[in-house]
């Protein structure tokens, strides 16, 4: 029996993943008990961000008026889908979840529409990994819901 490579490089960037957000959402755990954090991190990209740009009126309607929410969301959020992810508990809901909060912070920074998205650690790469295990998470091995760890498949005969 043969091991399945993309099963199991998926599961690798499944954990990986998952890490990566479990420690971000810890980097903002202190949002919960000052708001003014966020506050000041969204005031920022409103000032870096052109005045006509949709970056510019997502934090002005959005983003701005709820950093009540938002400060105690994001990092339950992130905290949650990485556990969700290292334990490979419902990974297709944790990665979509996942991705939607980093596109959030790329577009609300306004970074989403500049060449140095392409460059960033925390752009594509983030973007892109969330996105396969959004589609292609499912009965990964390792996984809480996996019925085999790893998943071995029959070798094809010659």
């Amino acid at each position: 029996m043969a091991l399945d490579r993309q099963a199991t490089g998926l599961a690798i960037l499944r954990i990986c993943l998952g890490t990566f957000f479990i420690f971000e959402g810890l980097g903002k755990i202190r949002w919960f008990m000052d708001t003014s954090l966020l506050a000041s991190q969204l005031a920022g990209w409103l000032q870096a961000v052109p005045p006509e740009s949709f970056s510019h009126q997502y934090l002005e309607r959005v983003a701005i008026p709820g950093v009540p929410y938002f400060a105690r969301l994001v990092p339950l959020g992130e905290v949650a889908s990485g556990l969700a992810l290292v334990a490979g508990f419902w990974t297709p809901l944790a990665a979509f979840v996942a991705f939607f909060m980093a596109l959030n912070f790329q577009f609300a920074s306004g970074a989403l529409f500049k060449y140095s998205f392409l460059t960033s650690g925390y752009g594509l790469p983030v973007l892109g990994a969330a996105l396969a295990l959004a589609i292609g998470g499912v009965r990964l091995p390792w996984s809480m819901r996996s019925s085999k760890s790893p998943r071995a498949t029959k070798a094809p005969r010659s």
